[in-house]
Protein backbone atom coordinates (compact mmCIF):
# COMPACT_ATOMS: atom_id res chain seq x y z
CA UNK A 1 0.00 0.00 0.00
CA UNK A 2 1.48 3.48 -0.55
CA UNK A 3 1.43 6.28 1.24
CA UNK A 4 -1.02 8.74 1.23
CA UNK A 5 -0.54 11.63 3.84
CA UNK A 6 0.58 15.40 3.60
CA UNK A 7 3.28 15.30 6.59
CA UNK A 8 3.34 18.96 7.08
CA UNK A 9 -0.81 18.66 7.71
CA UNK A 10 0.19 18.35 11.33
CA UNK A 11 -3.40 17.98 12.31
CA UNK A 12 -3.97 15.21 10.66
CA UNK A 13 -1.00 13.00 12.47
CA UNK A 14 -0.15 15.06 15.88
CA UNK A 15 -2.15 14.06 18.44
CA UNK A 16 -1.00 16.04 21.18
CA UNK A 17 -0.70 14.72 25.05
CA UNK A 18 -2.02 10.94 24.45
CA UNK A 19 -1.82 8.37 26.84
CA UNK A 20 0.72 5.23 25.48
CA UNK A 21 -2.67 2.79 26.54
CA UNK A 22 -5.15 4.99 24.66
CA UNK A 23 -2.76 5.15 21.39
CA UNK A 24 -2.77 1.22 21.84
CA UNK A 25 -5.93 1.21 21.52
CA UNK A 26 -6.41 3.05 18.43
CA UNK A 27 -3.97 1.97 16.40
CA UNK A 28 -4.88 -1.56 17.17
CA UNK A 29 -8.21 -0.89 16.09
CA UNK A 30 -7.03 -0.41 12.31
CA UNK A 31 -6.00 -3.43 10.21
CA UNK A 32 -3.13 -1.89 8.19
CA UNK A 33 0.62 -1.80 9.41
CA UNK A 34 1.64 1.25 8.65
CA UNK A 35 -0.72 3.89 9.98
CA UNK A 36 0.81 6.06 12.59
CA UNK A 37 0.26 9.15 14.96
CA UNK A 38 3.06 11.57 16.79
CA UNK A 39 1.96 12.01 20.68
CA UNK A 40 3.79 14.03 23.33
CA UNK A 41 6.55 11.77 25.50
CA UNK A 42 5.09 12.14 28.71
CA UNK A 43 8.62 10.45 30.16
CA UNK A 44 10.59 13.02 28.94
CA UNK A 45 9.31 17.00 28.52
CA UNK A 46 9.98 18.45 24.63
CA UNK A 47 10.66 14.74 22.68
CA UNK A 48 7.68 13.26 20.93
CA UNK A 49 6.87 10.12 20.30
CA UNK A 50 6.37 8.24 17.00
CA UNK A 51 3.91 5.55 16.92
CA UNK A 52 3.16 3.06 14.76
CA UNK A 53 0.87 -0.17 13.67
CA UNK A 54 3.47 -2.99 13.12
CA UNK A 55 2.37 -6.23 12.14
CA UNK A 56 -0.10 -7.33 15.42
CA UNK A 57 1.65 -4.88 18.04
CA UNK A 58 2.66 -1.19 18.38
CA UNK A 59 5.72 0.37 17.85
CA UNK A 60 6.20 3.41 19.84
CA UNK A 61 9.74 5.57 18.65
CA UNK A 62 11.48 8.03 20.63
CA UNK A 63 11.59 11.38 18.76
CA UNK A 64 14.14 13.48 20.76
CA UNK A 65 14.31 17.24 20.41
CA UNK A 66 18.13 17.96 20.00
CA UNK A 67 19.77 21.56 19.86
CA UNK A 68 22.80 21.50 17.25
CA UNK A 69 24.79 25.04 17.35
CA UNK A 70 21.41 27.57 17.25
CA UNK A 71 19.38 25.48 15.93
CA UNK A 72 16.59 22.82 16.65
CA UNK A 73 16.71 19.07 15.13
CA UNK A 74 14.80 16.05 15.58
CA UNK A 75 16.27 12.87 16.28
CA UNK A 76 15.35 9.35 15.75
CA UNK A 77 17.62 6.36 16.06
CA UNK A 78 20.60 7.42 14.38
CA UNK A 79 18.40 9.88 11.56
CA UNK A 80 18.50 13.67 12.66
CA UNK A 81 16.28 16.15 10.75
CA UNK A 82 15.11 19.50 10.82
CA UNK A 83 11.83 18.85 11.83
CA UNK A 84 9.17 16.63 12.30
CA UNK A 85 7.57 16.40 8.86
CA UNK A 86 10.52 16.24 7.26
CA UNK A 87 10.86 13.09 9.52
CA UNK A 88 7.93 11.42 8.51
CA UNK A 89 8.43 11.80 4.95
CA UNK A 90 11.81 10.14 5.24
CA UNK A 91 9.70 7.01 6.86
CA UNK A 92 7.24 6.86 3.72
CA UNK A 93 9.90 5.26 2.23
CA UNK A 94 12.17 3.54 4.63
CA UNK A 95 11.48 1.22 6.90
CA UNK A 96 11.14 1.35 10.78
CA UNK A 97 11.28 -2.07 11.63
CA UNK A 98 8.74 -3.50 9.67
CA UNK A 99 6.93 -0.94 7.99
CA UNK A 100 7.42 2.43 6.39
CA UNK A 101 4.23 4.93 6.97
CA UNK A 102 1.49 4.58 5.32
CA UNK A 103 -1.33 7.10 6.79
CA UNK A 104 -2.64 8.67 10.12
CA UNK A 105 -4.69 7.53 12.56
CA UNK A 106 -8.46 8.43 12.33
CA UNK A 107 -9.87 10.91 14.80
CA UNK A 108 -11.58 9.77 17.66
CA UNK A 109 -15.10 11.33 16.94
CA UNK A 110 -17.64 12.61 20.06
CA UNK A 111 -21.10 14.32 20.15
CA UNK A 112 -22.48 17.37 21.82
CA UNK A 113 -24.84 16.86 24.26
CA UNK A 114 -25.69 20.76 24.59
CA UNK A 115 -24.95 24.14 22.25
CA UNK A 116 -22.10 26.22 23.34
CA UNK A 117 -21.64 29.36 21.77
CA UNK A 118 -18.03 30.09 23.13
CA UNK A 119 -16.95 32.61 25.49
CA UNK A 120 -13.29 33.76 24.31
CA UNK A 121 -11.44 33.53 20.74
CA UNK A 122 -10.01 30.54 21.21
CA UNK A 123 -13.07 28.38 22.14
CA UNK A 124 -14.91 26.40 19.39
CA UNK A 125 -19.07 27.12 19.04
CA UNK A 126 -20.94 24.67 18.38
CA UNK A 127 -24.81 22.86 18.36
CA UNK A 128 -25.81 20.45 20.13
CA UNK A 129 -26.11 17.07 18.30
CA UNK A 130 -22.83 18.16 15.74
CA UNK A 131 -20.08 15.83 15.93
CA UNK A 132 -16.62 17.23 16.11
CA UNK A 133 -13.00 15.56 15.61
CA UNK A 134 -10.11 15.35 18.99
CA UNK A 135 -7.39 16.98 17.54
CA UNK A 136 -5.52 16.72 21.27
CA UNK A 137 -6.70 16.76 24.93
CA UNK A 138 -4.77 19.09 26.47
CA UNK A 139 -6.62 19.30 29.94
CA UNK A 140 -8.67 17.18 31.13
CA UNK A 141 -11.86 19.36 30.99
CA UNK A 142 -10.76 21.22 27.80
CA UNK A 143 -9.43 19.43 24.61
CA UNK A 144 -8.76 21.12 20.88
CA UNK A 145 -10.93 19.99 18.13
CA UNK A 146 -12.39 20.56 14.92
CA UNK A 147 -15.28 20.67 13.16
CA UNK A 148 -16.69 19.82 9.44
CA UNK A 149 -16.05 23.25 8.24
CA UNK A 150 -12.44 22.69 8.84
CA UNK A 151 -12.35 25.19 11.97
CA UNK A 152 -10.16 24.26 15.18
CA UNK A 153 -10.78 25.53 18.93
CA UNK A 154 -11.16 24.31 22.71
CA UNK A 155 -14.10 22.98 23.72
CA UNK A 156 -15.59 21.66 27.03
CA UNK A 157 -15.20 17.79 27.50
CA UNK A 158 -18.30 17.32 29.45
CA UNK A 159 -20.65 19.03 27.13
CA UNK A 160 -19.88 16.17 25.04
CA UNK A 161 -20.78 12.07 24.56
CA UNK A 162 -18.99 9.58 22.44
CA UNK A 163 -19.91 9.36 18.59
CA UNK A 164 -21.36 5.75 17.18
CA UNK A 165 -21.19 5.54 13.55
CA UNK A 166 -22.52 3.50 11.37
CA UNK A 167 -19.82 2.43 8.57
CA UNK A 168 -21.56 -0.14 6.63
CA UNK A 169 -24.35 -1.34 4.93
CA UNK A 170 -25.89 -4.41 6.68
CA UNK A 171 -24.37 -7.97 5.03
CA UNK A 172 -26.80 -9.78 2.56
CA UNK A 173 -26.85 -12.77 5.24
CA UNK A 174 -27.36 -10.22 8.00
CA UNK A 175 -30.03 -10.91 10.50
CA UNK A 176 -31.93 -8.20 11.94
CA UNK A 177 -33.46 -8.45 15.19
CA UNK A 178 -36.96 -7.40 14.14
CA UNK A 179 -38.58 -10.25 13.11
CA UNK A 180 -40.30 -10.26 9.82
CA UNK A 181 -43.86 -10.12 11.34
CA UNK A 182 -42.88 -7.29 13.40
CA UNK A 183 -40.56 -4.52 10.83
CA UNK A 184 -43.79 -2.62 10.73
CA UNK A 185 -43.99 -2.67 14.64
CA UNK A 186 -46.30 0.30 16.22
CA UNK A 187 -44.58 1.76 19.51
CA UNK A 188 -44.19 2.04 22.41
CA UNK A 189 -43.37 -1.75 22.27
CA UNK A 190 -41.58 -4.50 24.33
CA UNK A 191 -38.57 -6.14 23.22
CA UNK A 192 -36.16 -8.30 24.92
CA UNK A 193 -32.36 -7.67 25.95
CA UNK A 194 -30.11 -10.37 23.69
CA UNK A 195 -26.54 -8.61 24.48
CA UNK A 196 -25.59 -7.13 27.92
CA UNK A 197 -24.03 -3.73 27.46
CA UNK A 198 -22.35 -1.45 29.78
CA UNK A 199 -21.96 1.98 28.86
CA UNK A 200 -19.23 4.74 29.52
CA UNK A 201 -20.32 5.68 33.19
CA UNK A 202 -20.13 9.30 32.26
CA UNK A 203 -22.73 9.43 29.09
CA UNK A 204 -26.22 9.38 31.50
CA UNK A 205 -27.47 9.45 27.68
CA UNK A 206 -26.78 6.02 27.41
CA UNK A 207 -28.62 2.91 28.47
CA UNK A 208 -26.99 0.04 30.60
CA UNK A 209 -28.62 -3.42 29.63
CA UNK A 210 -28.82 -6.53 31.09
CA UNK A 211 -29.38 -9.54 28.55
CA UNK A 212 -33.04 -10.97 29.53
CA UNK A 213 -34.14 -7.47 30.53
CA UNK A 214 -37.48 -6.20 29.04
CA UNK A 215 -37.02 -2.92 27.52
CA UNK A 216 -40.24 -0.51 26.35
CA UNK A 217 -38.71 0.95 22.75
CA UNK A 218 -40.21 4.18 22.52
CA UNK A 219 -38.34 5.40 19.07
CA UNK A 220 -36.10 3.65 16.42
CA UNK A 221 -33.80 6.06 14.99
CA UNK A 222 -32.52 5.46 11.45
CA UNK A 223 -28.95 5.96 12.38
CA UNK A 224 -29.17 2.35 14.81
CA UNK A 225 -29.44 4.65 18.19
CA UNK A 226 -32.57 3.20 20.10
CA UNK A 227 -34.54 5.45 22.31
CA UNK A 228 -36.21 3.41 25.24
CA UNK A 229 -36.80 2.40 29.05
CA UNK A 230 -36.12 -0.44 31.47
CA UNK A 231 -36.84 -0.31 34.83
CA UNK A 232 -37.42 3.07 35.48
CA UNK A 233 -34.15 4.21 33.77
CA UNK A 234 -34.61 6.02 29.98
CA UNK A 235 -31.65 6.44 27.56
CA UNK A 236 -30.10 5.13 24.18
CA UNK A 237 -28.64 2.23 22.82
CA UNK A 238 -27.68 0.04 19.98
CA UNK A 239 -30.92 -1.46 17.89
CA UNK A 240 -28.67 -4.88 17.62
CA UNK A 241 -29.05 -5.49 21.46
CA UNK A 242 -32.46 -6.25 21.41
CA UNK A 243 -35.16 -8.33 20.01
CA UNK A 244 -39.03 -7.52 19.87
CA UNK A 245 -41.09 -9.83 21.44
CA UNK A 246 -43.52 -11.51 19.60
CA UNK A 247 -47.12 -11.82 19.61
CA UNK A 248 -46.41 -15.35 21.91
CA UNK A 249 -43.63 -13.82 23.93
CA UNK A 250 -46.02 -10.52 25.04
CA UNK A 251 -49.31 -13.11 26.18
CA UNK A 252 -46.46 -15.74 28.03
CA UNK A 253 -45.15 -12.12 29.94
CA UNK A 254 -48.86 -11.16 30.56
CA UNK A 255 -49.80 -14.48 32.28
Amino acid sequence: MAADFDPHDKLSWYFGPLGREETNDILMNECDSGVFLVRESRSIRGDFVLCVREDMKVSHYIINRIQVGNKTRFRIGDQEFPDIPNLLNFYKTHYLDSTSLIKPAPRIKIVAKYDFPGRDPEDLPFMKGEVLEVIAKDEESWWTARNNQGRVGQIPVPYFGKYQEVTSPPRPDYQSPIPPMLTDVTLPAKATVITQRIPNAYDKTQLKLLKGEIITVTAMNVNGQWEGEVNGRTGIFPFTHVRFLSPEDLERLNQ
